[in-house]
């Protein structure tokens, strides 16, 4: 069973014509089989950010969000402050590994990752750096699998319907 995936590219420069780590995820996503539920670009704004996010969580429709870009140290780079606040709970583990993971390539850069995970109104969250390096590190290695019913001896996709029975989510109509 593929998901509903949705997907943002927060930066300032980028358009969906130019749009590779976008790009890159919504191929990965559609070749594991999963369907793009919707794809956006917003600036570094964290309440345009929140917004959007919010939007597809309350949606019981989307699954899934992704977003890419805004994870950096300097500037408006503000995504993980813009999506913590919405989590209901952390996924403690995916940025400690995709830190891991990351640091294979790009050594003590690695720590400068605010990338995150966690559930939010029964909708599993990713908050992952924009660079085209970062986005396939954590789809092929982190993400693909914990989107994959097969994966054991656990993953995302078995706590789906669990995630969904809280009393504060909105049902999808049958």
């Amino acid at each position: 069973m593929g998901l509903a995936i949705a997907l943002l590219t927060v930066s300032d420069t980028r358009s969906l014509a130019d749009d590779p780590s976008g790009d890159a995820l919504q191929a990965r996503l559609e070749a594991a089989g999963h369907a793009l539920a919707e794809r956006r670009i917003v600036p570094d704004d964290r309440y345009r950010i929140r917004a959007e996010v919010s939007r597809w969580i309350a949606d019981p429709t989307v699954q899934v969000v992704i977003s890419s870009g805004g994870t950096g140290l300097t500037g408006r780079d503000g995504t993980p402050e813009a999506v913590a606040p919405l989590l209901d709970k952390t996924i403690e583990g995916f940025g400690e590994l995709f830190r891991v993971l990351s640091f294979e390539t790009i050594g003590t850069s690695s720590l400068q990752s605010r990338c995150l995970a966690g559930v939010a109104n029964g909708t599993v969250v990713f908050v992952l750096p924009g660079s085209l390096d970062a986005v396939e590190t954590a789809w092929d290695r982190l993400i693909r699998a914990q989107l994959d019913a097969t994966t054991r001896p656990c993953n995302l996709v078995a706590l789906l319907p669990r995630l969904a029975e809280s009393p504060d989510r909105p049902q999808a109509p049958a």
